[in-house]
């Protein structure tokens, strides 16, 4: 560790912090007794907390956030530059870096064609939600409003997010919420049976229930399907065969609109740029945050289609109709200068395909640890996105206790190695194990995290 802070400077900053910094997803109780944790510094993939204690991250900063690694020099210069030049203007007007990244962007987007900036994964979400609503009013007299979303996903933090978040532990408290809102099924396979779905063709099964939902709320009525391609807090859910190209069929039969929440997927996680080019689908919004700029400055886009962005454009004579929105925060340019950076490491270093060789190789050895510890239910994930389900039985595949699953990952912290576990998402399926390294892994790298795992499983079971 080479920081600038001196001991006494950071037992300052830590009486600080628990004095005044309110952190999130944190009991502060804990901290009457103990030192919160403060990061002071990041190298490639591991980082360094006020005690100098060094730890191997393998949660890209907690929530999938820093694809890229720590440290890189060019990102920052490249903020630095930009500040100095031209800090901000709001998004009414453009900027150099939103321009060239926008291209280089929609470059990886074959079908897609326009970028609304904003500035993080829960405003993106909300501007394509706005963008939904519009059409109705525009063209369907505001019926064809309401927005399918899928148990388990989840898609921010704001009330209109919650409105469509899957997860009821993130819910809780929070309402009411927004009304026009409607829940279909998940589409986790290795919990078919408690939805009793047959064994056979369940990603088609899968789909066709969000089929008999929108039969239900009346086609004419339903506006867009909202869906992360790979579910991440609710357990890393890997949509099963068939599942996509039926999801794809429906919205065209239906004429819903095909919103995909890439904000933990996007910009490379799976080894695609963004999850849903796995499936060969085509969405008309994409929302992504993130990976955008792994975390070296705040930035979220919604993608659109041209075919949605005609429709904000049909009538300048009618000054209701176009999209009367504003993200202050989106007019800045140090989002956009340090995605441009971003997108140009991934390329030049081969990360996607590092991102598939890599996944590929911790899969391989999650379902090693699988053949040693029978506590592991499930192993599933694709690219460097993972996850591991724990459980009491394989046969009922009851899940573990919520305490056991932490207990893990508390042990693995204090071996220095830093990995997730689903948190405050679905009452009673708390129990999915988290792994999300940055793209630039190595199978060192992945070796040290999956024996932090296995010491972990055999302290915690036996």
């Amino acid at each position: 560790m080479d920081g600038t802070y001196s001991q006494n400077d950071l037992s300052h900053v830590v009486e600080a912090d628990k004095a005044h910094v309110w952190h999130h997803l944190v009991q502060h109780r804990g901290f009457d007794t103990k030192d919160p944790n403060i990061i002071v510094e990041g190298k490639g993939m591991r980082v360094w907390n006020q005690a100098g204690k060094e730890h191997l991250d393998a949660v890209s900063g907690a929530v999938w956030t820093v694809n890229v690694g720590y440290g890189r020099e060019r990102i920052a210069k490249a903020v630095y530059d930009q500040l100095l030049r031209m800090n901000y203007f709001a998004g009414a007007a453009g900027s150099v870096p939103g321009a060239l990244f926008a291209e280089k962007l929609i470059n990886k987007m074959p079908g897609l064609s326009r970028v609304y900036y904003c500035n993080s994964g829960s405003e993106a979400n909300e501007k394509a939600f706005k963008m939904v609503r519009q059409i109705a009013h525009k063209r369907y007299g505001g019926k064809k409003h309401k927005i399918l979303f899928r148990d388990r996903d989840y898609h921010g933090t704001t009330i209109g997010c919650l409105s469509a978040g899957g997860q009821e532990e993130r819910n809780a408290q929070y309402g009411p919420f927004a009304p026009g809102f409607v829940r279909v099924p998940h589409c986790l396979e290795y919990r078919a049976a408690d939805q009793g779905a047959p064994t056979q063709n369940y990603g088609e099964w899968a789909a066709d229930q969000i089929e008999q939902v929108i039969l239900r709320e009346g086609p004419d009525t339903v506006g867009a399907l909202c869906l992360e391609p790979v579910t991440a807090g609710g357990g890393v859910i890997v949509p099963p065969d068939g599942y996509w190209p039926k999801v794809q069929e429906i919205c065209r039969k239906y004429d819903i609109l095909l919103h995909i929440d890439e904000v933990v997927c996007g910009v490379g996680r799976t080894g695609t740029w963004f999850g849903y080019q796995h499936y060969g689908i085509e969405p008309d919004f994409v929302t992504m945050a993130k990976g955008v700029a792994s975390g070296y400055a705040a930035i979220a886009c919604c993608v659109t289609s041209e075919r949605v962005f005609d429709l904000f454009r049909d009538d300048a004579s009618d000054p209701m109709s176009y999209f009367r929105d504003i993200s202050t925060f989106g007019g800045c340019t140090a989002g956009p200068a340090a995605a441009i950076e971003n997108m140009a490491i991934i390329e030049e270093e081969g990360l996607l395909e590092n991102t598939t060789a890599m996944g590929d190789y911790m899969l391989d050895q999650l379902q090693a640890l699988a053949d040693r510890h029978a506590v592991i239910g499930d192993v599933r994930g694709k690219g460097l996105f993972l996850g591991a389900e724990l459980v009491e039985d394989r046969e009922t595949r009851k899940p573990v206790a919520e305490a056991q699953a932490q207990a893990v990952t508390a042990d693995c912290m204090a071996q220095g190695v830093i990995v997730g576990v689903t948190n405050r998402s679905v009452p009673g399926y708390n129990n999915t194990l988290c792994f999300s390294p940055a793209l630039i892994a190595t199978r060192d790298d992945i070796d040290q995290i999956v024996s932090a795992v296995d010491g972990a499983l055999g302290r915690v079971f036996g």
